[in-house]
């Protein structure tokens, strides 16, 4: 999970010049180059109850609104991932959020406070990564 998360950084942070020229020919009416972002969560705490919605709630009002004002969608998602510290296969519920932005912003760090912060509140190793490069109009 943390080779994902690493590698999805890079890719945030080295290639917003290449996501912006290899889509710069957008088809669709209005279009423009965007980076979608997809985010996920696991809701597992430790040493206490799975987080709830209440949680959640107030984590997205004060941080993900924050770095994403434009906008986002979340949906609830059941996931799992290999602890390589204690060898376990761990399943947990999750959140997912996908949002979509310009590729030329400080994309990578608005990215990193989102998650940093979820890691940091909800004692998490980790919070996973998704960037493509995409057109969209809204």
């Amino acid at each position: 999970m943390r080779l994902v998360v690493m590698l999805a950084c890079c890719f945030v942070a080295g290639c917003s010049t290449f996501m912006s020229k290899a889509h710069n020919n957008c088809t669709a009416p209005a279009a423009q180059p965007l980076t979608r972002i997809e985010l996920f969560f696991g809701r597992d705490i430790p040493g206490r109850a799975p987080l709830t919605d209440a949680e959640w709630t107030d984590f997205a009002a004060q941080i993900i609104t924050a770095q994403f004002p434009d906008g986002f969608t979340v949906y609830d998602g059941e996931g799992q991932w290999f602890d390589q510290r204690t060898g376990r296969l761990i399943r947990e519920k999750s959140k997912i959020l996908i949002a979509a932005a310009d590729p030329d912003s400080d994309l990578a760090s608005r990215i990193g406070a989102v998650t940093d912060a979820y890691r940091q509140r909800f004692h998490q190793q980790s919070v996973g990564i998704l960037t493509t490069s995409s057109c969209g109009a809204f």
